[in-house]
């Protein structure tokens, strides 16, 4: 929490418990390769619990797109597009020889990998499978493997038996064609890992039938969900008519992810990891985790995630992140995407975010960046080869004596290629001389062909080209050649090699590695990079590209002639800072810190949740009820008592501070019982407590303890005598002060307090203005002063120094030992609350707690012991004096009772038993109370519980008192001795 200050000895404990915890989990890993223990070691050497990588600056996407282009030469080994749609991704199916170059060592890398028994299985989850399935016939498939940005990346994860689970992209509604598939599927993948010497051992189909496909899919993935991620906004009536309605289409994906949870539970053994993908998939995490809380789940996102903004406009936006928050670990490609995560946590759900994640009722979900990179190697090898060679020669033939620019998308909406085709007729319009000295060549991939969005898209593209081709063609020479096709790997290469400008002019893209393949090709020419800033690689080779704003037209033409007349040594110090980026950034190695970081995850929650207090017991609290004869419960008023707070988003209704209505019969019921004393114990002023416990024979102490109120009596100070309250006129002023510049903030005067709250104000704007407060209070009224600052969740109070719940026990409890003439201790006491301050959870332990590294110690005020003839020499009216500090017996305060009998005897007020005493914490995960209730809800059950139990109990003991004066006189009716009844 903003402004908590822990002494230097909590954050050594807190760093020595976490890296001994570290050390405990490494040695416990089952793959120890030399790079594994390398990083261990640089990473055991870090402070405190590891962030958001900060070496990693940002993210990309890779598209490959295989094919034919007809002024290039044709590979020996035929290319197939494969393109996921919805992935964004298309892949291509290489040949056994392209395939096994892409996984052959890298140059000057000697691994050692650990031979171990079994090696720790990653079920990696995505929308689609890693092959390509064409049915042959009733029970018989032809596959391919594909391979694409995602998958490479995985295929790269090294010490993990990896399966694949996801749909074959093809309908198989009988069992028969299942079955083959699934048979067909492990064989294939099987041989193929073991031949490319990979950890894939198996592909599991998810099959989703038709229906479900078109709405899931077709509808909900990509009619909804991509353009609002893309900023593109929801669709429009037209478009909505056409794949049913909202309420249809997400119905469809809750089924969908449903399904890949049945299969991925049916696969899944106990220390697995789960790697969820891509947003296909949001609902998944909280479906596993609901089948198996102790199961690693992490999700990934594959594009931008848009600001809290425009993912509010979603429907169902709440239930997707909360879906998505059951994950251990959620990564995405760049900072800024993952801080619009949290921020649409914080506005929409109104949960606290902090630098390392999200915080949701104690449990932290951990949020950071992995940029992914790509495997450079294989570029770099494959432009070595012969065929390659050939095909660079040609290239260089065909546009000799011109410099070559390079354009490689998809045919979409987000890649901005009218933008670009119009920067660049901008560009010849202002610089005649290259006119015939330079060629554009656009390598456009058509997809989604059916829709007609896309379809216009395709003749608005074809008709530029038509248009500048036609202005500023010859009979020899045309600027632009495009292609509505795709290039084959070896070709690619080729291309990226000779080319010397590429222009990527993505509108919105979260995963576009074209950037890292083009640097990796560029050992030779050192080529120049202009690349959009929208671009998630935009924050990894900003250092050595040239970064433009696509919608500026002027600004990417500028940047044209920039990058084409710029000096030889200016591209290479450009190429040399992102060519060692891309070389040392791979996707090998994203791949393996996202896995590694979500291992380090799950054991930092499992400490986490060690300190978190079980939930209370409330069959064995009712049993210790009703077998003690003395009891105390002291019950907190606001968010234990009160109705529960109606929030909708960030945004908290306001309501006045009222008993839940449901309690009125079980206050009663406690009330009444003559062995009970209760006690409500409340932060709020007088007014309130009166106005809602009127009714009540319960004792009532307000501003924490300072007035108290006995059960139908009159009102009474507990202050000490000497109390410095000459601060608060100078703090009253900055607290007016702030809430003039907050809307929907206010402040509480009270009689000892102060309360500055916004817990209706805007979450964000409300903990900056409540942090630049308390600058402004720390630097002047009470830099000096006595005074204790109590930070809530969404509050500041203030109070003076000695005023806490704990301090105020030791006189409440005086008070009560007297107005009631105790003649017997107390055996029994309940204190459930929402406290900020929790000295009196501990009030009752015999010893603090044992130290807890995640939670910062708050000072406890030593017990008072009272004397009886001190106490009897003041009125309850009269303010109590100060009392002399003594030191507190275990579990007891010493008193004499007021009876004149007894003056010169003392016993202890106070007689509880280790299992007598239940401490319980209201909707407060981290906390010294022994236990824990979730809500006001929760409260309202048990104390209904209690009461009940409390009723019986008493009807048990009446009718057995009646019983008992039955029976002796019917024995003295009868004339027989009383001595032979009780023997009977």
């Amino acid at each position: 929490m903003d402004g908590e200050i822990e002494s230097t000895n909590s954050v050594l404990y807190r760093t020595l418990f976490v890296t001994v915890a570290k050390i405990k989990y490494r040695r416990e890993r089952w793959n120890t390769s030399r790079t594994e223990r390398l990083r261990f070691e640089q990473h055991t050497q870090s402070d405190g619990i590891p962030g958001i990588r900060n070496n990693y600056k940002g993210y990309g996407s890779s598209y490959h797109f295989p094919g034919l282009l007809n002024l290039l030469s044709m590979s020996k080994h035929s290319q197939i597009l494969r393109e996921d749609n919805n992935s964004d991704a298309s892949y291509i199916e290489l040949s056994l020889e392209e395939a096994a170059l892409a996984r052959a060592p890298s140059e000057g890398c000697e691994e050692e990998v650990g031979k171990t028994s079994r090696q720790q299985r990653l079920l990696v989850v995505a929308n689609r499978l890693p092959v390509s399935a064409v049915r042959r016939g009733e029970d018989s498939w032809f596959l391919e493997m594909s391979v694409g940005g995602l998958v490479s990346g995985l295929l790269g994860v090294k010490g993990f038996e990896v399966s694949w689970i996801g749909w074959a992209g093809v309908n198989v509604p009988d069992e028969i064609g299942q079955e083959a598939l699934t048979k067909a599927l492990a064989e294939k993948v099987r041989s193929l890992g073991l031949l490319l010497d990979t950890y894939v051992v198996s592909c599991i189909p998810v099959f989703l039938d038709e229906e479900t496909v078109h709405q899931y899919y077709n509808g909900y993935c990509n009619n909804i969900l991509w353009p609002l991620f893309h900023y593109l906004g929801l669709p429009h009536e037209d478009r909505l008519d056409t794949t049913r309605s909202f309420q249809s289409q997400f119905a469809a994906y809750k089924k969908a992810n449903q399904m890949f949870a049945d299969v991925v539970n049916e696969h899944y053994q106990e220390g697995d990891v789960v790697w969820c993908n891509d947003y296909h998939l949001m609902l998944l995490p909280k479906c596993l985790k609901e089948s198996n809380s102790k199961m690693k789940v992490g999700w990934f996102l594959h594009t931008p995630f848009p600001s809290s903004e425009i993912h509010r406009m979603l429907p169902s936006r709440s239930e997707l992140l909360h879906s998505v928050l059951a994950a251990d670990l959620i990564g995405f490609h760049t900072y800024d995407y993952a801080r619009h995560f949290v921020s649409a946590c914080t506005r929409i759900l109104g949960l606290e975010g902090t630098p390392k994640g999200v915080q949701d009722q104690g449990r932290l979900t951990r949020v950071a960046a992995f940029p992914m990179g790509i495997d450079s190697n294989r570029f770099l090898r494959a432009l070595e080869l012969p065929k390659v060679q050939d095909v660079i020669k040609e290239i260089e033939k065909r546009f000799e004596g011109r410099k070559v620019m390079l354009g490689i998308d998809r045919l979409d909406m987000i890649k901005g290629i009218p933008q670009k085709l119009l920067a660049f007729e901008n560009f010849l319009e202002e610089n005649a001389y290259w006119r015939d000295k330079v060629v554009l060549v656009q390598i456009a991939v058509p997809t989604r062909a059916d829709v007609l969005e896309y379809q216009k898209l395709t003749s608005q593209v074809h008709e530029m080209v038509a248009r500048i081709n036609g202005r500023f063609g010859t009979l020899t020479a045309l600027p632009i050649n495009h292609m509505d096709r795709s290039l084959g790997f070896h070709e690619l290469c080729a291309l990226y090699a000779v080319t010397d400008v590429a222009l990527i002019t993505s509108l919105r893209d979260g995963m576009n590695l074209v950037g890292y393949e083009y640097v990796a090709c560029q050992e030779r020419k050192k080529g120049v990079l202009i690349l959009s800033e929208f671009a998630g690689a935009a924050q990894s080779l900003g250092a050595g590209a040239i970064l433009v704003n696509p919608w500026n037209i002027t600004e990417v033409a500028a940047a044209i002639t920039q990058a084409l007349n710029m000096q030889s040594g200016e591209r290479e110090k450009r190429h040399k800072l992102n060519f060692s980026h891309v070389k040392t950034h791979t996707s090998q190695k994203w791949a393996e810190t996202f896995v590694s970081e979500l291992n380090d995850t799950v054991v930092q929650q499992q400490l986490r949740t060690r300190q978190v207090p079980p939930p209370l017991p409330t069959e064995r609290a009712i049993e210790s009820y009703l077998m003690s004869t003395n009891r105390l419960i002291i019950l907190g008023f606001n968010a234990t008592l009160t109705e529960p707070v109606e929030k909708k988003g960030d945004q908290i209704k306001g309501m006045e501070l009222k008993v839940h209505p449901e309690l009125k019969r079980s206050l009663t019921e406690l009330c009444s019982d003559p062995k009970n004393t209760v006690v409500v114990l409340s932060g709020s002023d007088r007014t309130v407590l009166e106005e809602n416990f009127r009714e009540y024979d319960v004792w009532l102490a307000a501003e924490n303890g300072m007035f108290l109120r006995p059960a139908k009596g009159e009102w009474m100070t507990t202050m000490p005598d000497i109390l410095n309250m000459e601060w608060v006129d100078s703090v009253k002023h900055v607290l007016e002060y702030f809430t003039e510049r907050t809307p929907r903030s206010h402040f509480e005067e009270r009689e000892t307090t102060l309360v500055w709250n916004y817990k209706y104000a805007e979450v964000e704007f409300g903990r900056l203005q409540a942090r630049d407060m308390l600058q402004h209070l720390w630097s002047g009224p009470i830099s000096n002063a006595p005074v204790d600052i109590i930070q809530g969740s969404r509050s500041v109070e203030l109070r003076a120094v000695g005023i806490t719940k704990g301090a105020a026990i030791d006189r409440i409890l005086g008070e009560i030992a007297y107005s009631k003439f105790m003649t017997s201790p107390i055996d029994y006491v309940l204190c459930i609350g929402h406290y900020l301050d929790e000295d009196v959870f501990t009030f009752f332990e015999p010893a603090l707690p044992s130290f807890d590294p995640f939670l910062p110690r708050s000072k406890v005020t030593d017990s008072v012991k009272f004397l009886a003839e001190e106490r009897l020499s003041k009125t309850p009216s009269r303010k109590s004096g100060p009392k002399s500090p003594q030191k507190k017996t275990e579990n007891s305060i010493c008193i004499s009772p007021p009876c004149p009998a007894f003056e010169k005897t003392s016993w202890n007020i106070i007689d509880l038993k280790k299992e007598n005493y239940f401490s319980c914490t209201v909707g407060r995960t981290q906390s010294y109370a022994r236990y824990m209730l979730g809500s006001s809800s929760d409260v309202v059950a048990f104390l209904k519980d209690l009461a009940d139990a409390s009723l019986n109990s008493l009807s048990s003991n009446q009718n057995a008192s009646t019983s008992c004066r039955n029976t002796e006189e019917i024995s003295l009716q009868s004339g027989i001795p009383d001595w032979v009844t009780m023997v009977k």
